[in-house]
């Protein structure tokens, strides 16, 4: 596996391949890797030439400052994971590398309702942190494909609006796979490596949640399964930021439902300090 820290140096190699016969699959991470992104690594090896991962923990992202401080560095168990998933490229940038010109001023990127519902709400100027490093990755890296993980579903649909306003949106190609998850249940999240095994298992009740949801969903009103779900995560002292049902295409929360709409269910909670996010297609 080579790995880049300049991004100079990177751009260099990557364009000196044949890009008529080589395709570029592209996944970015925050570190802190688990086998929901070693999945991503392995879809992409599967369909390209090349995978390339990224590892940057942007400071642009995190509207807590303490969240930043708090988040799991892994770095040499991160490289040996890449290395034996036979990830080809390993792009670890500095925060000036990445923003050369600081972050602290940036331009706003319309994000329309997506920034106004959920985590858009619940964690403001959030969206536009991820917008400003995914474009600039992508204008790095230059993809044929990039690799979302389900698990951030309201980010998949932001990413997927950002490539649509890039000039370059008809050259990537945005492929979003299954949430991985433990045997148990719990969706795979670097922040996972803040719980205690007591935590983990509390932290099962999300995906119970969600599960109570999925195997309840009737037509009709919505608010009362999410009422349900509501007081099975009360039960277990978690602190609530949503527990929602949405048009799985717009995030529009549904107060009904027809019977037919395709709804997904999202959920973020806190289990003590560690702000946990899970969702679920419904139907």
């Amino acid at each position: 596996m080579r790995i880049f820290k300049k991004t100079a140096v990177l751009k260099d190699w990557l364009n000196s391949l044949n890009k008529i016969s080589f395709s570029v699959g592209f996944v970015p991470t925050m570190g802190a890797l688990h086998q929901g992104h070693i999945s991503l690594i392995q879809e992409s090896k599967h369909h390209n030439s090349i995978t390339v991962c990224s590892i940057f923990v942007n400071p642009a992202q995190f509207n807590d400052p303490k969240d930043f401080e708090k988040y799991p560095i892994t770095i040499e168990r991160d490289i040996e994971m890449l290395e034996m998933a036979d990830c080809d490229v390993l792009f670890l940038p500095s925060v000036s590398e990445i923003y050369p010109e600081g972050f602290s001023e940036a331009k706003q990127y319309d994000l329309g309702f997506l920034e106004t519902v959920l985590e858009g709400k619940y964690r403001p100027g959030h969206f536009q942190g991820v917008c400003r490093v995914v474009e600039r990755l992508l204008e790095i890296v230059v993809p044929n494909n990039l690799y979302l993980g389900q698990k951030d579903y309201q980010q998949c649909m932001v990413i997927a609006h950002l490539v649509k306003l890039m000039d370059q949106q008809s050259n990537i190609q945005i492929n979003i796979c299954p949430t991985l998850r433990e045997a148990s249940g719990l969706a795979m999240s670097s922040r996972n490596m803040r719980l205690s095994e007591k935590e983990k298992n509390i932290a099962l009740t999300i995906f119970q949640s969600l599960e109570l949801i999925k195997n309840k969903l009737a037509k009709g009103d919505m608010n009362e399964l999410k009422r349900k779900a509501i007081i099975m995560l009360e039960h277990k002292d978690f602190r609530i930021d949503y527990v929602e049902i949405a048009d799985a295409n717009t995030l529009t929360p549904l107060t009904e439902w027809d019977g037919k709409q395709k709804s997904v269910a999202l959920i973020a909670v806190y289990l003590n300090e560690v702000r946990l996010i899970d969702n679920m297609i419904l139907n």
